[in-house]
């Protein structure tokens, strides 16, 4: 399935529900990071798509599997980065303001985040309860393959030889390590009766006091906990939420669009 490629995940979808199975489990884990400006077919910018618009058109497409399930979890990874910007509600796709990588990259992580908190609210009379994470920094997942040597020294993940440097207290993890906290969302009986909710390290996170735009380095991602307020405000949930549904469905017919 290629995220970019609204056929591709309507054809996985499709060949999905096919199969009559109920869904238990949906983990949204596929993401790229800080890359130079690339549009898809559509003209939206990659990160944003790729990040955030293709894993909500799968859920939403998914949605009568997970329903079947009675009882279904849908976890969505996004990370500390999502400090970097909020949704841009008037331009997401860089189309009047100058391109950030880091930029499009928070912007897609929070998308993630508000994510959860809609679906959460729209699927728990059917069993279906959401909730977004932070994994940690890991160097092993080839995430970074945008960023210079000097750049992954300031975010803490190597040393000055390039070594990875590898400290769970910091968020510095292992494959597994990171891993942990989506597998704690997805099956963790501590957090029945709730959604919709941002963890790290296999915890419910705590609230980050807001701050002005451009105050978060690289480094921080090692020393500050927490979610940002604008990335788990309801009100904005259900406004990126209609606007996912403009954006996924501009490119099908009516026939195409999901029920």
């Amino acid at each position: 399935m290629d995220l970019l490629d609204p056929a591709s995940v309507d054809a996985f979808a499709d060949a999905f529900l096919a199969s009559g199975r109920p869904l238990h489990i949906l983990v949204n884990s596929a993401r790229i990071m800080a890359t130079p400006l690339v549009r898809d077919a559509r003209g939206y910018e990659s990160q944003f798509a790729t990040n955030h618009l293709g894993h909500f058109q799968l859920a939403r497409r998914l949605r009568p599997a997970l329903a079947a399930a009675g009882g279904a979890r849908v976890v969505s990874v996004s990370s500390w980065g999502h400090r970097y910007s909020p949704v841009v509600f008037d331009d997401p796709h860089f189309l009047r303001r100058d391109y950030d990588p880091w930029a499009g990259y928070g912007q897609s992580k929070t998308a993630n985040i508000l994510f959860a908190v809609a679906l959460d609210e729209r699927g728990r009379d059917d069993g279906i309860r959401a909730f977004s994470l932070h994994p940690g920094s890991i160097r092993d997942t080839n995430l970074g393959r945008h960023l210079t040597r000097e750049q992954l020294r300031e975010a803490g993940v190597i040393d000055e030889n390039g070594d990875a440097v590898l400290d769970p207290a910091r968020n510095l993890k292992t494959l597994q390590q990171g891993a942990a906290t989506s597998v704690w969302c997805a099956t963790s009986p501590r957090l029945a009766g709730l959604g919709g909710v941002y963890c790290e390290n296999a915890e419910v996170a705590t609230v980050t006091p807001q701050a002005p735009a451009g105050a978060w380095g690289l480094g921080d991602s090692t020393s500050v906990p927490g979610v940002m307020p604008y990335a788990i405000d309801p009100g904005l949930a259900e406004r990126l939420w209609t606007l996912s549904e403009e954006l996924t469905d501009r490119s099908r017919g009516p026939a195409d669009r999901p029920r």
